[in-house]
């Protein structure tokens, strides 16, 4: 029946995990029945927060086998576990009958990824759905770039830049024995701080075909990941792209996206669309504009095109489960699909792949499985 309440399970209750439970604290047809985390003292913690601010608190399990056998009834499993567990808990979360919703990324390891968007083909024909967090995909900005890339507004893409410089200090390594390693943290800088940039990257120039890449660790000790990485990527279309991540840059700046095509271009700095400029005209030769004529004050709508109005959830994470509960009503894909999450786990591997070997990589040959068993190897 559309419209129902749904019995949500938070698998996860570290910090990614309380975000994940304001987000459902904020929408009224969801009700928090559950928390799962190895550490129960760290679920009962979160759980006695929760029943202060919505007057009921959600049972605590160990395991997310002992919530679905529960005595409540759970329609939607949130998996914010560390990301080289990802795909076990949504597989096992699909396999229960529940809708999954799974923290970026998708997983560590495409084989696993690959597995898990197979499984949601056949979910989804049971009238699961299954969506992976892409945040930033929902903000103002990213439409109005997305649209106008779809319109041809900016003539063809021809380039765009992408620089994650952020912070962390040598503390966030140590808080977790999991962080910073290649099993369960999957990478660094690019892998958790970097990832929502390259998917926007990804959904705006499409799917790349090519990944040159370096890494290093410059600024943090006893940790197995990098903390800068540069790539360059080739895309389908033939546009070319330059990625950087890293949270070696003290005190962290803004992230920025530029998108550059023989008519236009955007930025994006943050969350805001900084700079917007589409050729009204047909003109012949001449030297550009050099950053003037900026036409983003001109754009005001606020609706997503997954139909999220960006002015009543202000909030990315909350903005994706008001289109993920749609895709539920309406029985179809939600906005960001797990074959979407592929993509971009695939290019990050490809990146690790190629600083690690010091060659050129493509996309299909990591989906194949050609580098399996490669693990990201950082210079000496």
């Amino acid at each position: 029946m559309t419209g129902q309440p749904l019995a949500v399970a938070i698998i996860g209750c570290g910090v990614i995990g309380k975000t994940h439970t304001n987000a459902v604290l904020t929408l009224p047809r969801l009700r928090l029945a559950a928390l799962i985390d190895v550490d129960t003292t760290r679920a009962d913690g979160l759980a006695d927060q929760t029943a202060e601010k919505a007057g009921t608190r959600p049972a605590v399990y160990s395991s997310l086998a002992d919530a679905l056998d529960g005595p409540d009834k759970i329609d939607l499993v949130v998996v914010a576990t560390p990301s080289g567990l990802h795909v076990e808990h949504a597989t096992e979360a699909l396999e229960g009958g529940a809708h999954v919703l799974i923290e970026k990324p998708l997983d560590v390891d495409a084989r696993r990824g690959t597995a898990l968007a197979r499984l949601a083909e056949k979910a989804a024909a049971l009238g699961q759905v299954a969506s992976v967090i892409s945040q930033h995909r929902f903000d103002p900005a990213s439409e109005i770039v997305r649209r106008a890339i779809e319109a041809g507004d900016f003539g063809r893409i021809t380039s765009a830049m992408a620089s994650v410089p952020w912070w962390r200090s040598q503390g966030y390594y140590d808080s977790g024995d999991w962080r910073g390693t290649w099993e369960l943290d999957g990478g660094g800088a690019l892998m958790n701080q970097g990832v929502h940039t390259l998917d926007l990257l990804l959904w705006f120039l499409g799917r790349p075909v090519t990944v040159s890449a370096e890494f290093g660790l410059l600024a943090h000790q006893g940790i197995e990941v990098e903390d800068i990485v540069t790539a360059t990527l080739r895309f389908e279309s033939g546009a070319l792209a330059v990625l950087h991540a890293t949270t070696s840059a003290y005190p962290g700046l803004a992230v920025r996206l530029q998108v550059h095509g023989d008519r236009g271009s955007a930025v994006i700095e943050g969350d805001k669309l900084e700079y917007f400029h589409a050729a009204q005209d047909s003109g012949g030769a001449d030297m550009g504009l050099q950053g003037g004529g900026n036409q983003a004050a001109q754009f005001t709508d606020a609706t997503t095109s997954a139909g999220v109005d960006a002015t009543q959830f202000t909030d990315g994470h909350v903005r994706q489960y008001v289109d993920l509960l749609a895709a539920i009503d309406e029985n179809r894909p939600p906005a960001v699909t797990v074959d979407d999450a592929l993509v971009a786990l695939a290019t990050v591997r490809a990146v690790y792949v190629s600083a690690t070997t010091g060659g050129k990589v493509t996309l299909d040959d990591v989906i194949a499985g050609k580098y399996d068993e490669v693990r990201g190897q950082l210079p000496d």
